[in-house]
């Protein structure tokens, strides 16, 4: 058996100094804290995210939840960015975009576009810091000797350092199944120092989740009562309220409009936020229940009282409470589920391989296993306003039901349902039944103007593949009931929006690939590689829920998967689609997906497919790929045998393949968290581990590599 305590223990993140890329969280999936090397979030101009603009800097210390978010006032609708494009059904509309967006940045061209691009946008909840008694702001340079250590398996980050001389020891800890985060400080300097509690007004901008130069478009107001107090958060039309918990003879006072104090008399002090939506008792949207809540374990709600007409201010469990659930809550985690350990392999690049797989479990469970699916950057910064692509869904969580933790991808997976009103009505819209997904959306599930998003398709069969891990982890009885409807209404809207042509059942045009470098070509392209085996794919899964949900089988499923055309062949490769330009050589070299995320088909060649990965490990613009390209092609090349490859490609030296001390897995300065490469990371891992249905039993890592592993599933 493997030692879980010592493989978390051996990975556990220590800190000496301020690492502007790599600032240490804690969370539980909901709600996520991210602090500097004060345990707290003294320093956030220390931990920039560049915005693509250069006008509105953000930083990575933010305080983030899955219900956070924020709209400018606006009354625009998708109608005002709707074209019509000509299809082989005739005349559809897609929400479109006619101004110009690049990897650079954005520039729309109306009013409407700009609006519904950036809300609803995540909100920064708070910012919490140390600063001086009378309210003076610490610097970087009063902070010396500092230790900093995040324990994996307590879920607990420690941090002790000296402040203008002063030793500080300060726990930061988040609640596993509440929306709160508690820190303990001890310093005999307590006294002269005190705790910054700060709320900005909501962002539109990239990276940013806070604007602090608009004081007087919401409200922040303290009800403060012994031991404590409540801040009453509104912004146009949210509402939050924070309420704190202190000890230490702690008091807290208005510093400003939005801006508060807190001080102490004693040496040792705890202090407990408790974070809650509306202006009353509420639970966030998506929640109901333990298992809905997002969170491992089940507690008794919050005590609300009525301190206040029309408001229930929220009463936060004391410190040693919420580090005791972490406490209980971290050694089960590790101790369950899936675990690989390559302390035995005698090739050198293990012990990053195995810090890499075992922080990205870290990761993706605080920031990827909410009750929605997540944004690239999770619940630390906000790229594209922190607004989730479901394209990336599938990096973000397919890996959860695979390492034994099925009911962490559950939780995002519920949240489909609750926007199939709309997925419905877009097919409808586009003369197809069923339910055609977003690309770019908030909560509710509305798309974004893009010349790319709404062309996508490769998000479509996602939900199948999702369920049907879900189906073989957790049980077919229980998949069966929940996500039936999911799986069918998925399934009608692709065997509706194939078309037959003469080379077969067909994709676009309009239509933009998952190599989104044929955006321009939108109204040309057709056929992407991936996306055509990844169709027939999964309408076949489609069609066994119906068997076994006692439906009988749909022909037209049936007619499409069996009649997909295939690929197109040029020069013995793989093209990226059937359409010119056929392949550019950016982005991401998604023809190889059509096997390896793709499970095998019957329109892909593993020949044809083993000379097209050779042809992109020769030619490629490495530069132009993004963090989950290189696990993806660790599948490719672990479904055609060739392990050391696949172990090539999970190391590759690239920008892009960079993986932070905090585990993150950076991209560049305006996206500098990246989650689908960690969750990619470890879809590979357990494809590498434990195969495939049918394939062989050890298809990963060469000789040189000792791989014990536990707990872990084959792919399909």
């Amino acid at each position: 058996m493997i030692d879980r305590h010592a493989l978390a223990a051996r990975h556990a993140v220590e800190v000496t100094r301020i690492l502007p890329e790599s600032p240490l969280s804690v969370g539980n999936g909901e709600l996520c804290f991210t602090a500097d090397l004060t345990g707290l979030q003294t320093f956030p101009g220390s931990y920039p995210v560049e915005d693509r603009t250069g006008t509105a800097p953000g930083t990575l210390l933010a305080t983030m939840a899955s219900w956070g978010w924020h709209s400018m006032p606006g009354s625009y609708r998708l109608a005002d960015t709707t074209r019509v494009y000509g299809t082989a059904r005739g005349p559809v509309p897609y929400v479109d975009m006619r101004g110009d967006l690049s990897g650079d940045g954005e520039d729309p061209a109306s009013a409407a576009e700009s609006w519904l691009r950036a809300n609803p946008h995540r909100l920064d909840l708070g910012r919490i810091g140390l600063t001086s008694a009378g309210g003076a702001p610490f610097t970087p340079g009063d902070v010396s000797g500092a230790r900093q250590r995040l324990d994996l398996w307590t879920g607990t980050l420690t941090s002790r350092y000296l402040l203008r001389g002063a030793p500080f020891h300060v726990v930061t800890v988040c609640h596993p199944g509440r929306d709160v985060i508690s820190v303990r400080l001890e310093s005999p300097a307590l006294g002269e120092t005190g705790v910054r509690l700060a709320f900005p007004y909501g962002s539109e901008a990239w990276g940013n989740a806070a604007d602090w130069t608009r004081p007087g478009e919401h409200t922040s107001r303290l009800l403060a009562r012994a031991g404590g107090g409540t801040v009453l958060r509104r912004l146009d039309g949210t509402a939050y309220q924070v309420s704190v918990r202190m000890t230490g003879g702690g008091e807290v006072s208005a510093a400003g409009a939005h801006e508060f104090l807190i001080t102490f008399r004693e040496p040792v002090a705890e202090l407990t936020f408790a974070f809650l939506p509306g202006d009353a008792e509420a639970e966030p949207p998506g929640r109901t229940g333990a298992e809905a809540l997002g969170h491992a374990e089940a507690e008794p709600p919050i005590h609300l009282g009525a301190e206040s007409p029309g408001y229930a201010v929220a009463e936060p469990p004391g410190h040693d409470e919420v580090a005791g659930a972490a406490a209980r809550h971290w050694p089960r985690f590790w101790s369950t589920g899936g675990a690989v350990d390559l302390s035995g392999s005698r090739d050198e690049r293990a012990p990053e391989l195995e810090r890499r797989i075992v922080l990205s479990q870290y990761l993706t469970a605080i920031h990827c296993a909410g009750s929605s699916p997540p944004a690239e950057t999770g619940l630390i910064a906000n790229s594209w306003r922190g607004r989730f692509h479901l394209e990336m869904h599938w990096w973000h969580a397919a890996h959860f039901p695979l390492w034994g933790r099925s009911e962490l991808l559950e939780r995002s997976l519920f949240w489909y349902a609750a926007i199939l009103p709309r997925a419905r009505e877009t097919a409808r819209a586009q003369g197809c039944p069923g339910a055609r997904w977003p690309k770019q959306t908030g909560p509710d599930g509305r798309e974004s103007p893009s010349p790319i998003g709404p062309f996508l398709v490769w998000q479509q069969p996602h939900p199948i593949y999702l369920a049907e891990l879900v189906r073989r982890a957790a049980g077919t009885r229980r998949a069966l009931s929940l996500y039936g409807d999911l799986v069918l209404d998925t399934a009608a809207f692709m065997a509706a929006f194939a078309v037959k042509g003469p080379q077969g059942y067909g994709l676009g045009p309009p239509l933009v690939p998952a190599q989104e470098s044929y955006a321009d070509v939108r109204a040309e392209a057709a056929n992407p590689t991936f996306e055509l085996a990844y169709w027939s794919w999964a309408l076949r899964v489609a069609q066994r829920w119906r068997l076994l949900l006692g439906l009988p089988p749909e022909p037209r499923w049936a007619e499409v998967a069996e009649g997909m055309a295939r690929p197109l062949v040029r020069d013995g490769v793989y093209a990226a689609m059937d359409a010119p330009p056929y392949t550019v050589r950016d982005d991401h070299p998604s023809m190889l997906y059509a096997l390896g995320v793709v499970p095998p088909t019957h329109l892909v060649d593993n020949a044809t497919m083993r000379r097209t990965l050779d042809d992109v490990l020769t030619r490629w613009n490495w530069e132009s790929t993004w963090g989950w390209d290189y696990p993806a092609i660790a599948m490719t090349a672990t479904r055609l045998g060739e392990p050391d490859l696949a172990v090539e490609a999970l190391l590759r030296p690239e920008t892009k393949n960079t993986y932070l001390p905090n585990g993150h897995n950076r991209q560049s300065a305006t996206l500098p968290v990246y989650l689908p490469g960690n969750g990619g990371l470890l879809t590979a891992v357990a494809l590498m581990v434990k195969g495939w249905d049918g394939g062989p039993p050890t298809p990963g890592f060469p000789g040189t590599w000792t791989v014990r592993h536990e707990g872990l599933s084959p792919l399909p």
